[in-house]
């Protein structure tokens, strides 16, 4: 393949066949992280929380697969290459799943419903596209740095497996698959789910979309001429990345992530129409549009302290299971509730 176009151009088909996946399973299997919250807390309905954790122990199971057969080096993913900042995983997946409630929708969901029709995600896709390059790369990077140094080439394991395998001598790939077929078995363990074989099968696929990212900018990384980092999807800065990208096409190459985002919306318009749920919306309340642009611009730079999105952390570091997966998985979904509680309730106190 790599005869026949650039590697950028490579791993932008790979990102792109793997979005439209994720975007289809978005539309169509309904896989949303704040649903999911939003069904388990409120509704007492946790299949969708279920299919999180069929597509972490999936992804879990497929990322330490591929790299037991040589077809991935943990050490040139960034989130094990990256030393582990708790604080940050703390504070920005605080920071994330707050803004997500707030919003209504993490990136990932935002661009599933904008390929829907909902003009509404819109707004909130561009402003957490910037939001988060004002603290990746723009005026408070340099705060950022200071406050939550970063540094790369970690010396010591970041990873569980990576650990487990240094000071008790088991290979990743048990570790890998040990954990990976327990959460599989959690998202089973209810006859309800078993009864929806649709939220099984997409909580899979979205996990073996994740390991696709990786095995594929593995496999360019290896093959190819270029420094192509190796990644999979992720839904923050790669928003940011598509919105320099369109800016800036005839001086900017293609990369993954533009690649997934516009995947994601292709498979998002594809499922809806598939559905017939594609329908034209706007915001008639200004004051809702405010919150949820509010939303967007919290969810940015969260998802640059955490190092990762709902999907960036919760499941494509959790395959790798880098130390910061669960906690930031956590904070995030801490955040969510806070959230959620205060739009229904409004901290109301319990009769």
């Amino acid at each position: 393949m790599l005869d026949y176009m650039s590697d950028a151009n490579a791993v932008a088909l790979i990102g792109l066949a793997g979005g439209i996946v994720l975007g289809l399973a978005a539309r169509i299997g309904r896989f949303c992280t704040l649903g999911a919250i939003e069904d388990w807390l409120y509704s007492s309905d946790d299949r969708r929380m279920r299919m999180w954790a069929l597509a972490i122990g999936a992804a879990i199971i497929g990322a330490h697969g591929a790299a037991a057969l040589g077809l991935l080096d943990f050490g040139q993913t960034a989130y094990l290459d990256q030393v582990w900042n708790p604080l940050g995983s703390i504070i920005g997946g605080l920071m994330f799943g707050y803004g997500m409630a707030l919003s209504g929708n993490c990136g990932y969901g935002a661009l599933a419903r904008l390929g829907g029709g909902d003009l509404r995600s819109f707004f909130i896709v561009l402003v957490m596209g910037i939001s988060a390059y004002v603290v990746m790369s723009g005026p408070l990077a340099q705060t950022r740095v200071w406050l939550f140094p970063v540094e790369t080439g970690a010396e010591r394991p970041q990873g569980f497996s990576q650990l487990a395998a240094l000071h008790l001598g088991i290979p990743p790939l048990l570790t890998g698959a040990v954990i990976g077929a327990a959460l599989i078995a959690l998202g089973l363990s209810s006859r309800r789910m078993l009864a929806s074989p649709s939220h099984i099968v997409w909580g899979l696929v979205v996990g073996l979309a994740v390991v696709s990212g990786w095995v594929g900018t593995q496999w360019v990384a290896a093959n190819g001429f270029d420094a192509e980092p190796v990644q999979t999807h992720t839904f923050a800065a790669p928003i940011g990345d598509t919105i320099i990208y369109m800016m800036t096409a005839s001086g900017t190459a293609l990369s993954f992530s533009a690649g997934s985002v516009f995947g994601v919306l292709i498979g998002a318009v594809l499922g809806s129409y598939s559905k017939g749920h594609f329908r034209w919306e706007a915001c008639e309340d200004p004051r809702e549009l405010g919150r949820q642009i509010l939303g967007a611009a919290i969810m940015g730079p969260g998802a640059i302290l955490a190092v990762g999105c709902s999907v960036g952390q919760g499941i494509s570091a959790f395959s790798l299971l880098a130390f910061s997966a669960p906690v930031t998985f956590a904070a995030i979904l801490a955040g969510a509730a806070i959230g959620l509680r205060q739009l229904i309730t409004g901290f109301a106190p319990a009769e």
